[in-house]
């Protein structure tokens, strides 16, 4: 059947039938223990059931109306973002690429009203923010923007935790309008900047009036120990999007904006026909709920704390690891050599994981993932890793 679907993903040999918490069951019915949770996205698990009871009843009373009109599950997440982040205002798209496209605009905006004839975005290297033309040329992989020119101008990039590299931009180019940076580099390899690079960054954004624009997209909803990453610093941005986790597996993105920002967007300068519908507010709704409710947030920190001190104690004696690194539950194993085939021998023994920039090993586990399973995941992926390097050193 795949004859008739378009060739944009080199699949794995399996298909999931159903899931339940960090489980999944594929068609033959073996079991699997999802380590990636969709790409960072089933925060909550599989079948969760505060969002299931969140789907049923809305699907059995409204699905959709359009933004021209009120949309009482989209007030309440709004003010739910609010609540939990400080921002002010939301506009709500389907996916992360949107929700980066709705900040882009926004920087655009800001920038004429300032009198900004081309204004510019600071982007950082090895950052990913989509697929779209202007959030591929914000992105800072070139294997993203391959075949794909002319990009989109008004970006300059810079790499990533150089805050120096900034400064110098900022004595040399006057139209500088904002800097868009993910807190923490997902797609780039789990890279996590200095402790003070965030708020080095607020600093010069403050000095010369440019907007900080956080992408949260991986990194939002508790995944980082924290509801959002940037609450690890004593900042708070101009613009932060978000997505993934937000809906647990429900396609919803939004764009937070504060302050000065909170205002650029006015009736008719942007819109979704789907972004924010009924259905999936009130999934989103329900996740921040359980989020809370459950401190969440909490358990991340704890949990990714556990797995990383298993996989430093498992794999500690073994050549050819170059740096364990985490925050929460975003964890990166890097290697020494592109190690891209581990996911397919990963899938063998039934656990799921990826790899990104070539030679690392990414984990996003669901924050529910109880100890026992961290402990699984820690043993299984420890000897898959050994195993490689052993054979791939022979």
């Amino acid at each position: 059947m795949t004859d008739y679907l378009m060739a944009t993903y080199k699949r794995l040999p399996v298909h999931f039938e159903r899931g339940e918490g960090c489980k999944l069951w594929d068609s033959e019915g073996k079991e699997y223990l999802d380590a990636l949770s969709g790409i960072a996205v089933c925060g909550l698990g599989h079948a969760h059931p505060a969002v299931k009871e969140a789907l049923c009843e809305q699907a059995s009373t409204l699905l959709h109306t359009s933004n021209l009109y009120g949309i009482a599950q989209q007030e309440r997440l709004g003010a739910k973002l609010a609540e939990q982040s400080g921002m002010e205002r939301v506009f709500f798209s389907n996916s992360g690429a949107e929700a980066n496209e709705a900040a882009i605009k926004i920087a655009r905006l800001y920038g004429h009203q300032r009198g900004v004839k081309n204004p510019t975005t600071i982007v950082m290297e090895g950052s990913f923010h989509g697929r779209t033309m202007a959030t591929l040329s914000a992105t800072g992989n070139r294997k993203v923007q391959a075949g794909f020119e002319p990009l989109v101008r008004g970006f300059v990039r810079v790499p990533f935790n150089d805050i120096d590299s900034i400064r110098a931009l900022a004595e040399n180019q006057s139209d500088i309008v904002a800097v868009l940076v993910e807190p923490i580099q997902g797609e780039g390899g789990i890279n996590i900047p200095d402790e003070e690079y965030l708020t080095e960054l607020r600093a010069l954004c403050d000095q010369h009036e440019w907007l900080l624009m956080l992408d949260e997209i991986q990194t939002g909803m508790a995944r980082s120990g924290r509801m959002f990453a940037f609450q690890h610093n004593a900042i708070r941005p101009d613009v932060m999007t978000l997505a993934k986790g937000l809906g647990n597996g429900v396609p919803i993105g939004a764009c937070l904006a504060a302050g000065k920002a909170a205002e650029i967007f006015t009736p008719g300068t942007h819109g979704s026909t789907f972004g924010g519908n009924p259905l999936a507010c009130a999934a989103a709704n329900a996740v921040i709920d359980t989020l809370t409710e459950q401190n969440l947030a909490q358990r991340a920190d704890e949990l990714g704390a556990r797995i990383l001190a298993g996989l430093a104690d498992a794999l500690q004696e073994q050549a050819g690891i170059e740096e364990i690194r985490g925050k929460g539950l975003l964890i990166g194993i890097e290697l020494d050599r592109p190690c891209g085939e581990l996911v397919g021998r990963a899938l063998e023994k039934r656990l799921l994981i990826n790899v990104t920039a070539d030679s690392v090993i990414r984990l996003l586990p669901p924050l529910i993932m109880s100890d026992a399973e961290a402990d699984r995941l820690v043993a299984e992926l420890g000897a898959l890793i050994r195993d490689f390097l052993g054979q791939s050193a022979d």
